[in-house]
């Protein structure tokens, strides 16, 4: 399982991975799931994958073997042709391996973010399914999720928004998802990778991988579970009606 968040703000993007294929008793795997194609001044493309490690590794390389020849993303006018690129191969992939795989009963099943700038155009963010269609960020939704999502949809939903959210913001909402999916679910784990793209750059200058042990990383999760239990005890008290229909009132008292 994996976890991948792709956040848009009116000052740019943040795109951030998890690095584990792989989780049980026996063996954890370790893969980087985020990939950049980049030609400075030009075009910035941040490609996340989940799903079936094998198929996004096919995608990834036919991805690759075009861009560095001058094709594929090399040659995309804008972030929507660049995510029908994408799904291009996924459906290419998808003639190769999908009957074999689904003979012997594995989905055919792999998901991609790709944000990033052409030169000329806004920064923008998509999601391409295994269909090979995409799906755009907008303003009033502006974060794309895959993988393993519903730990780390509760603080996007509430925190970000397209026009207020810095972009350092954005990294900290992106780093706590991260962390409260981490926390709940094994199946997603460190290395983190994560990018701060800010619009108009067209070149990668935010980059951080954090491991198991980073201590900025270990600081972030301390110090939000602390802020979230000292903000659970400043709540109002709970108002509750007893049997006798009289009122009951939680108090720090109570125990």
């Amino acid at each position: 399982m994996t976890y991948c968040v792709g956040i848009m703000t009116r000052q740019g993007l943040v795109m951030a991975s998890d690095s584990r294929t792989n989780a049980g008793y026996d063996q954890v795997n370790v893969c980087r799931k985020m990939h950049t194609f980049v030609e400075p001044g030009e075009r910035v493309f941040v490609v996340l994958n989940s799903g079936s490690l094998s198929v996004s590794q096919s995608v990834m390389t036919l991805l690759r073997a075009d861009f560095d020849q001058g094709r594929g993303l090399a040659s995309a006018a804008t972030l929507y042709d660049a995510a029908r690129i994408i799904g291009d191969q996924v459906r290419r992939v998808s003639e190769l391996d999908r009957t074999a795989l689904e003979r012997d009963e594995y989905r055919f099943n792999v998901h991609f973010l790709i944000g990033g700038q052409v030169k000329g155009h806004p920064p923008d963010l998509y999601m391409v399914y295994p269909q090979g269609n995409p799906l755009c960020a907008t303003e009033d939704s502006p974060y794309l999720q895959i993988g393993e999502c519903k730990y780390g949809r509760p603080i996007l939903d509430r925190g970000v928004r397209f026009e207020h959210t810095t972009l350092e913001e954005a990294a900290k909402y992106a780093l706590i998802s991260l962390d409260s999916t981490m926390r709940s679910n094994v199946t997603v784990g460190p290395p983190i990778d994560l990018v701060a793209y800010k619009a108009d750059e067209l070149q990668i200058t935010q980059h951080r991988r954090f491991h198991d042990k980073d201590p900025d990383l270990q600081g972030i999760h301390q110090q939000w579970e602390q802020a979230l239990r000292k903000a659970v005890l400043e709540l109002p008290a709970i108002r509750l009606t007893s049997p006798d229909r009289s009122l009951l009132r939680f108090a720090p008292e109570d125990g």
